[in-house]
């Protein structure tokens, strides 16, 4: 029988049966994909958040809406508050040339960049939340996949302690504390899932609320050709 000196990770890994080996297997891909979408996602954030300064630096400093649209055209817009910006101008001068001339226009100049305006809302919305889904079943999951190899391992511990005879705590608490090993991946893969998590949603829903006061300013600003607040 094994000695407790040669029990461990390694042991754990390399003797492992085809369950085992698969619930490992299952948590090093959670932990891949949570780490990749948290780098990304984290990366992508900070960028549009520089992006959004710039740009919304840019809008309140302009002396003109036509200022505003020469920007929004020239420039490819890779922010939220300058993509919403270039759709509501957009919508403007789309209902101004055409009307309603189908029912996807129906409505005054008002009513539909408001619809346009929402609709872009959402698209930003579900862009943000893109990924989100994934770092919420790691961190649910996971601690339950290590668990189940835990369970797995002890399992055939104690088949094998049966076998051999041997029941002394020293013959027990090896193998037993080695199957533990599962337990610990999965925490160590779902702890990351759930800080990622929360700092994407905290993140996201800060910017949700600048977009929403953003837009109802845009809005009266392009429809009425004033802001509600004057730029310093």
């Amino acid at each position: 029988m094994t000695t407790p000196d040669a029990l461990g990770i390694e042991h754990f890994i390399t003797h492992g049966d085809a369950v085992g080996t698969a619930l490992m297997a299952i948590l090093a891909l959670m932990s891949v994909a949570s780490w990749a979408i948290i780098l990304v996602k984290g990366l992508t954030m900070l960028t549009r958040q520089r992006r959004s300064a710039v740009f919304l630096a840019f809008f309140w400093d302009a002396t003109s809406l036509d200022r505003v649209a020469e920007q929004v055209t020239d420039h490819t817009t890779h922010d939220p508050f300058s993509h919403l910006t270039s759709h509501a101008l957009h919508a403007q001068a789309h209902h101004a040339r055409y009307g309603a001339a189908k029912l996807a226009d129906a409505g005054t100049s008002g009513e539909f960049m408001a619809r346009t305006i929402k609709k872009v809302l959402d698209e930003e919305t579900t862009r943000m939340d893109n990924g989100l889904a994934v770092l919420a079943t790691v961190g649910a999951t996971a601690p339950f996949v290590g668990l189940f190899g835990t369970v797995w391992g002890v399992y055939h511990a104690l088949l094998a302690i049966g076998v051999s005879g041997v029941g002394t705590l020293d013959k027990v608490a090896g193998p037993v504390g080695e199957a533990l090993i599962m337990t610990g991946f999965g925490l160590a893969v779902a702890i990351p899932a759930v800080m990622g998590y929360n700092w994407l949603t905290r993140a996201n829903r800060v910017v949700s609320a600048q977009l929403d006061a953003f837009a109802y300013e845009l809005y009266t600003f392009v429809s009425m050709g004033q802001p509600l607040r004057v730029a310093a």
